[in-house]
């Protein structure tokens, strides 16, 4: 990583969310998921949700039943995680990783030791079947690595799982499970030992927030949904009353 100040890689990151993450998906929600064709559509299913949201069967019930949970849910914690990868490489605040299964490679800032990492949103982001998986391959991908002359002198504690936002105490019992074999490193303690420094979380937090206020964000998924409900009413695929 280049010697930039504190400040500086916030704003970089920050502007990078801000294109990249936040308007790519408002730009998304309208080009893309008010599109009936980007759906694969359960009729009965969406005939209930309609119900539920409008107390009517409606085109413009079964917008909201599609249009909602795509773009409030599932298209935006997939380009988040996607995103966030990808940031770090193309910031040069880390390197793209070729051991499999992990994610990026840097220096780590406190323990100035190369760490490789698999990366993860948030805290309660895996299931207890996840668990034995993901040691099994840090198990398999440390084996392999020690074929290597160059990297001969890892350890367990040089692969990590880094968490990107959270508390410890907040982890999960499977993270826990994880970090009994190699570190879970969350929040505050990763965005230190991956940038160098100690307060650069709580800047992101609140950079992110102020970022966030500043978005315009008027009436996007009032269009978005009528936008998707107007193909509704022309699709032979529902039959209205």
């Amino acid at each position: 990583m280049s010697n930039r100040t504190e400040k500086e890689l916030l704003i970089e990151i920050v502007d990078y969310f801000n294109v990249y993450i936040f308007e790519n998906h408002i730009n998304a929600s309208l080009k893309v998921h008010s599109k009936l064709k980007s759906y694969n559509i359960n009729p009965i299913v969406v005939k209930y949700l309609s119900k539920v949201l409008e107390n009517n069967y409606s085109p413009e019930g079964v917008a909201k039943a599609l249009f909602y949970p795509r773009v409030l849910g599932t298209s935006i914690n997939t380009s988040f995680g996607t995103r966030i990868q990808n940031m770090f490489v193309e910031l040069k605040i880390a390197e793209g990783s070729l051991i499999p299964g992990m994610d990026i490679e840097f220096i780590d800032k406190i323990e100035n030791r190369k760490k490789w990492c698999q990366l993860k949103s948030g805290p309660n982001t895996i299931n207890s079947e996840d668990v034995k998986p993901l040691i099994r391959k840090f198990t398999n991908t440390i084996q392999l690595a020690r074929t290597n002359k160059a990297l001969k002198n890892i350890n367990n504690t040089d692969f990590i799982v880094g968490v990107l936002y959270g508390e410890i105490s907040d982890l999960s019992m499977h993270y826990k499970e994880i970090d009994k074999f190699h570190p879970v490193i969350i929040g505050k303690d990763f965005w230190h030992r991956i940038t160098g420094f100690p307060n650069f979380y709580d800047g992101l937090v609140t950079a992110l927030h102020q970022c966030i206020n500043n978005l315009d964000t008027k009436d996007f998924i009032t269009k978005g949904c009528d936008e998707l409900a107007n193909e509704i009413k022309k699709s032979p695929l529902f039959r209205f009353q």
